[in-house]
């Protein structure tokens, strides 16, 4: 990562945060806007300056020094996706690409909120959010798909969490570029193009279904939805070749762990597209699950206090009532009362005074008796 807080790139993007490796925040000073810009590394063969560069019919430098002419036709290609996205409240806005030494930066609008990674690193999210969120999502792709566009890059690293807690997908021209570079290197198809992406992507099960276009997108929703809810990738990440293996052959976990959106989820997840739902039907499915979501969403805490106490005097465990030294009951309970006194308190004085005489009176006469 070249730039730093302060530095304009593009001549219009103003660095505002200390940068992350190929992920910098920035003010678009032409629009006052938060936008993310994210960096893809560009080889060196794509960024040799084309000696016709500049001439007519080659394009035109618009800033700083000439644009490679391979880095160009990129910068091209996402601006052509970007121009054909419709607005949506739950997709985030591109705003193109430019190319910048070595780096071509992708723009997104970016508003205050929190990448959905981070609350993943946090362990696995209860089922009912984890349902809000993927209707977000489901609705993004839904307005993507009926624009004849594909996604093809959602995953936890795409999704932003906002302040009121709706999810934005963004990370569309990323993945656009991304894929022309892959195509730029390796080809259209082929062994090579296929060394590309596994150099560039590396075993992300979201980037990797058997099958593209939309029914590729509602595949890698449900690989990000079990992620969500059990905190784990349904195939093994160990290594490519390993997943791609797995995914062919549908060897994956049970989707036991994911609570209501099991159903969903193992639908989401079938190796054969006809069998999968749609984005709409998707969404469909999540809203009424929300409809009928017990409130509060997440599991209710058991009461605590106040407890109870057992029917009956406390006596300890092992002994009966009226032995020991303890105290007797609790005359708070339900239990039968306790026993009175034989004798009241009040006698006690009054009788033992009328003992000490009669042992008096016993002994004197039994003096007199003896003495004769």
């Amino acid at each position: 990562m070249l730039a730093g807080p302060g530095q304009v790139l593009a001549g219009r993007y103003r660095v505002t945060d200390r940068p992350e490796y190929l992920r910098v925040l920035a003010m678009d000073e032409q629009s006052g806007t938060s936008v993310q810009l994210t960096g893809l590394e560009l080889p060196g063969l794509l960024t040799a300056v084309d000696p016709a560069y500049g001439e007519p019919g080659h394009g035109e430098p618009v800033y700083g020094d000439p644009v490679p002419a391979q880095g160009e036709r990129l910068v091209r290609r996402v601006a052509a996706v970007a121009a054909g996205v419709p607005a949506h409240p739950r997709l985030l806005g591109g705003a193109g690409a430019f190319v910048d030494g070595e780096l071509l930066w992708t723009v997104e609008e970016c508003p205050a909120g929190v990448p959905l990674a981070a609350l993943l690193a946090d362990g696995p999210v209860p089922p009912y959010r984890v349902a809000e969120l993927a209707s977000d999502l489901a609705g993004a792709l839904r307005a993507l798909h009926e624009a004849g566009l594909t996604h093809g890059n959602l995953s936890a690293d795409t999704v932003l969490v906002c302040e009121d807690g709706a999810a934005l997908l963004g990370g569309l021209d990323a993945g656009v570029a991304l894929e022309a570079l892959c195509e730029e290197l390796g080809g259209p198809a082929g062994r090579r193009r296929y060394e590309v992406r596994a150099g560039l992507l590396g075993p992300r099960t979201e980037r990797w279904p058997m099958d593209g276009g939309p029914a590729g997108d509602c595949w890698a929703l449900g690989v990000l939805l079990f992620r969500l809810l059990t905190g784990a990738a349904p195939y093994p990440e160990d290594d490519l070749a390993t997943l791609l293996g797995a995914v062919r052959d549908d060897r994956r976990a049970s989707t036991h762990g994911c609570g209501p959106l099991g159903p969903l989820v193992e639908r989401l997840l079938q190796p054969d597209a006809a069998l999968r739902p749609t984005a709409v039907q998707t969404w469909r499915e999540l809203t009424e699950l929300l409809a009928a979501a017990p409130e509060p969403f997440g599991p209710v805490p058991p009461v605590l206090l106040p407890v109870r106490r057992p029917e009956g005097p406390l006596v300890p465990r092992g002994r009966r009532a009226g032995r020991g030294s303890g105290p007797a009951a609790d005359t708070g309970g339900s239990g039968p009362p306790p026993r009175p006194p034989r004798v009241p308190p009040a006698l006690l004085g009054p009788l033992l005074l009328a003992a000490v005489l009669v042992a008096l009176v016993l002994a004197v006469g039994a003096v007199v008796l003896f003495a004769g």
